[in-house]
């Protein structure tokens, strides 16, 4: 899930200031995992931003965590101390020819949108990717046919409004509480494509 508000945070590293929220983006770490697993868990039981239907626990999440971090970055964002959102990046596909383009994903607690937290760790995330020479990034996104409890379209507005574009739609192939949901893919360049890549970081060139 990501939301579209803008960057309003201020403050130093030592908490707030001038009444504004701390807003601090780092590297997630394993420890995280209970917290970000918690703030999964609603969007997983209340929402059909994610085709899952079962929540993972807190282990479940870490071992997510640590076979992601193997090669991609973890992002987690920190608001005035508390973890209030994350965003990772993961493969596009599993063959060696794909290993510049990933697929990433962003989550902001609930309650806490409208701070540009989605904004602050979408940035860190395309800023990291593209310093460890990946070029393309795809956001897989649960799409309504109408809005509904359960569903906006604001997910596809917000990547629209990062200069994504869409790359493809699925229709009716998600089911969940009841209704049958599409799904899009956007896409976004951040490098050069040139005729002999280097591999992205934590890659070897096979071709």
């Amino acid at each position: 899930m990501s939301e579209t508000g803008r960057e309003t945070m201020g403050g130093t590293a030592n908490g707030t200031a001038n009444g504004q929220e701390q807003l601090i983006i780092r590297p997630a770490r394993l420890e995280d995992a209970p917290y970000l697993a918690a703030l999964y868990a609603p969007y997983v039981e209340q929402t059909a931003i994610t085709f899952e239907y079962e929540a993972p626990g807190a282990e479940e999440f870490a071992r997510r965590m640590e076979h992601t971090m193997e090669r991609y970055p973890y992002l987690a964002a920190e608001l005035s101390g508390e973890l209030a959102g994350y965003a990772y990046a993961g493969p596009f596909h599993d063959r060696p020819a794909y290993n510049w383009a990933v697929e990433t994903s962003i989550y902001v607690k609930q309650g806490c949108s409208g701070r540009g937290i989605g904004r602050r760790l979408h940035d860190a995330l395309e800023a990291e990717l593209k310093a460890r020479g990946f070029l393309n990034m795809y956001a897989c996104i649960a799409y309504p046919e109408e809005e509904d409890e359960y569903l906006t379209r604001n997910s596809a507005q917000f990547h629209a409004h990062l200069g994504y574009r869409t790359a493809g739609e699925f229709w009716k192939c998600g089911y969940k509480f009841g209704r049958w949901y599409h799904m899009v893919w956007m896409e976004k360049w951040i490098g050069a494509h040139e005729d002999a890549p280097v591999p992205p970081a934590g890659f070897s060139r096979q071709n």
